[in-house]
């Protein structure tokens, strides 16, 4: 009962498992980027890119110089790296005309009827921007997207350079600190390309040497820029990936299997408990022994004097049972000689000891003489134990 109950159970779960089996047949694996995205080596996802644009000053006095007249140049180039979709860093070098006004005489200039000074200041700096892509941010990150939005904030370092009285460019002993923010619309024109408009603004501190002392006033800038961006590779970023396990059109039937398989399974569990509790009758199987067994040499069949002696006296037990039927069996082992002699060793060695014992007052109806064909006595022994193959039995039946 156990057995079975076990072979029952293993169906269930071969049938099981090959339902599994098939099921997983069907899984995919794809990335998840609500899992986020794996970060890059450090190697990967750097970036250079050239400016040009053009700036205008909103600085101390600067309104009393036409607007027409206070456009200037300005160009930059940096080094960056994307640390994640989201998130870079960029330094590099920038440099910008500045056209200002200044009302104290005396400073290098172009002076004015009204008592202003023409200012033009070349500033040449060193700059870091940490930025942020705004579209990864919000509409998730897509290799191939053709726009983003990114915004930037940092800092910057100038060095500052005016004409003198001579008309010519010499550095002013100036230099300014600056705060910087903007935005980059940036448009991807190929896999390492990509081409951007970069509106900015500025604020540089007083210029001292320039404006004069006492006449300390921050400069506004607003600029313009179109960029031009070489992505190195690695360019892309990856998510994480993770298994989909497609769901069945309709699932009822493997929730009714499943349900019915349970519901076995309680059963057998059931039926096993009641196996286990149940008391175990005990079967004492008597087996019989041979009444006698004599052993020949290798190729003999002609007892000798011991086994006759043996024979002798089994027979005197033999005889007082008239009644009682006797099993005489010739063996022979099958690791020496051929199939025929083996045979003709176990008939003789039987029908030898059949009429010794008949000799003895055994009657011949009490004994069934058997030839065993290739049977050996101890065959599970093996060839070790072959010698002992070479015997007659006698049992009864």
């Amino acid at each position: 009962m156990k057995k079975a109950l076990l072979a029952l159970g293993a169906v269930l779960f071969a049938g099981q498992a090959l339902v599994a089996q098939e099921a997983a047949q069907e899984v995919t694996y794809v990335e998840d980027p609500s899992q986020g995205y794996v970060f890059n080596r450090f190697k990967d996802n750097w970036f250079i890119t050239a400016e040009g644009g053009a700036n205008i000053n909103f600085g101390a006095y600067t309104s009393h110089r036409e607007l027409k007249d206070r456009f200037s140049p300005q160009a930059g180039i940096y080094v960056g790296k994307w640390f994640s979709p989201l998130l870079g860093l960029r330094v590099g070098g920038t440099w910008a005309e500045i056209k200002a006004l200044n009302n104290i005489y005396g400073v290098p200039g172009e002076t004015r009827p009204d008592g202003y000074n023409k200012m033009n200041v070349n500033l040449f700096g060193l700059n870091f921007d940490a930025m942020l892509n705004i579209t990864n941010w919000w509409c998730g990150y897509k290799p191939d997207r053709v726009y983003n939005f990114i915004a930037y904030a940092g800092g910057q370092g100038n060095f500052t350079y005016s004409k003198n009285s001579e008309g010519k460019w010499e550095y002013a002993h100036d230099k300014l600190l600056a705060l910087r923010a903007g935005v980059i619309n940036s448009f991807r024109i190929s896999k390492q390309m990509a081409i951007g408009i970069d509106v900015r603004y500025t604020l540089y501190e007083a210029c001292d040497e320039i404006a004069g002392a006492g006449n300390n006033r921050e400069w506004n800038n607003l600029s313009a820029n179109v960029s031009l961006t070489y992505n190195f590779p690695r360019r892309n970023w990856h998510a994480p990936v993770v298994p989909v396990c497609p769901e069945p059109e309709n699932c009822d039937p493997l929730r009714a299997r499943l349900d019915a398989a349970n519901r076995r399974i309680d059963e057998l569990e059931a039926q096993l408990k009641a196996c286990l509790e149940r008391p175990v009758e005990r079967v004492v199987e008597t087996v019989k022994a041979p009444l006698a067994t004599v052993y020949y040499p290798i190729g003999v069949s002609r007892l000798s004097a011991d086994n006759r002696r043996v024979i002798t006296a089994v027979a005197a037990e033999m005889a007082q049972h008239p009644d009682q039927k006797y099993v005489v069996t010739g063996w022979a082992d099958n690791f020496t000689g051929s199939d025929a002699i083996n045979a003709r060793l176990r008939k003789n060695r039987a029908t030898g000891v059949e009429k010794l014992l008949i000799r003895n007052g055994v009657k011949a109806d009490q004994l069934i003489v058997v030839d065993n064909n290739t049977n050996n006595l101890h065959q599970d022994l093996g060839k070790k134990c072959a010698s002992l193959d070479r015997a007659v039995t006698i049992t009864e039946e």
